[in-house]
């Protein structure tokens, strides 16, 4: 499998630019919904509420029409952008845009990463994550939200193995080698949101209206984001000018036309430990046919496999660990090298 290989210098040049702590020119900073439908609710029964302490109770009728399935973005843009393109940011399961921004031990993000670099960022919440708000369930969102507990990121983030966990944070096990900030465990998991596993067509047909507001641009997803970032190119291979993956989690199907994509450069990142993680290495393994469907049909699919370029350690959240801006130095020479720089 092809590998990417790019040198240290040059990537620690491109993190860390001689402009890295001069104030950012900021020319707009701005948000907005896009997607969504209404939706019609009936035959609910009314209900007394009291809104507010003191305040006399009204009589709530939950029946109606309601704004559903919407998604939330917020972009800055620059006064001068050296992109070509703006850089969109996509997070994973039970998560919301904040993936991006500072991290948990209050280091800059990659949102502040990448603005530095010279592109101009958008950073979006999923439908029904965040600002993009929720509608009721059953009755819109089929099913119920799953929420995810302190201990099941711990394994399933690779910061070591699931039987690791424990409440104390002085008796939990790590990886020696961990990346991540380890004593801030619990500072990430506030960042935890509900999520439902029946509402993916809901949240393609938010992306993929947000890509035909918001783009030509290029697309960076992280974990359940992949499988939406890699549809959403097909979907809109003009639109779509590159699209990099930070361990996706999914794939689209053998049968997908991979053809469409081989104008869309694409960079698929890894981080540590995957191939000891049963999920985890099955995941790659559907990752790798995907990036060899699209070389087949004469596109780029590159990758940046962390510890084969002797880089160990890190987690599934590579944007918070404590060599994240060497990182996002590797990724944005990535996007010099193919053009999408001015």
């Amino acid at each position: 499998m092809p590998r990417l290989r790019i040198a240290a210098a040059l990537a620690a040049v491109l993190a860390m630019p001689a402009f890295a702590q001069e104030p950012l020119q900021v020319r707009e900073i701005g948000s907005l919904h896009v997607g969504g439908r209404v939706a019609t609710i009936e035959g609910l029964p009314e209900r007394e509420i009291t809104f507010s302490p003191g305040s006399p109770p009204l009589r709530m009728n939950p029946n109606g029409d309601f704004q559903v399935e919407q998604m939330y973005a917020q972009y800055v843009k620059l006064a001068n952008p050296r992109a070509r393109y703006p850089l969109l940011l996509w997070h994973g399961g039970g998560l919301t845009g904040v993936t991006w921004e500072t991290t948990p031990d209050g280091r800059p993000g990659w949102q502040m990463a990448f603005l530095r670099a010279g592109h101009d960022v958008w950073v979006s919440d999923a439908v029904e994550r965040g600002r993009s708000g929720w509608a009721r369930f059953p009755e819109v969102l089929a099913g119920e939200p799953v929420f995810r507990t302190m201990g099941e990121g711990w394994g399933l983030f690779r910061l070591g193995e699931q039987a690791g966990w424990n409440r104390d944070p002085a008796r939990r096990v790590a990886y020696p080698d961990s990346r991540f900030p380890l004593a801030h465990w619990d500072q990430f998991m506030k960042q935890g949101v509900p999520r439902w596993v029946t509402t993916d067509r809901q949240i393609q047909a938010a992306y993929d209206a947000y890509v035909q507001a918001a783009c030509p641009c290029v697309v960076m997803v992280h974990s359940q984001g992949g499988n939406f970032g890699f549809t959403a190119a097909l979907t809109a291979p003009d639109k779509v000018k590159a699209l990099i993956a930070i361990e996706p989690s999914g794939a689209p199907p053998q049968a997908a036309e991979a053809a469409r994509l081989k104008d869309v450069p694409h960079l698929v990142v890894w981080g540590d430990h995957v191939a000891e993680n049963a999920f985890w290495a099955r995941i790659r393994q559907n990752i790798d046919r995907w990036q060899g469907q699209i070389r087949a049909a004469g596109g780029t699919a590159d990758t940046l496999d962390l510890p084969a370029e002797g880089i160990r350690g890190n987690s599934h959240m590579l944007m918070m660990d404590t060599n994240s801006d060497e990182i996002a130095g590797r990724i944005q020479a990535w996007m010099a090298a193919k053009g999408l720089m001015r």
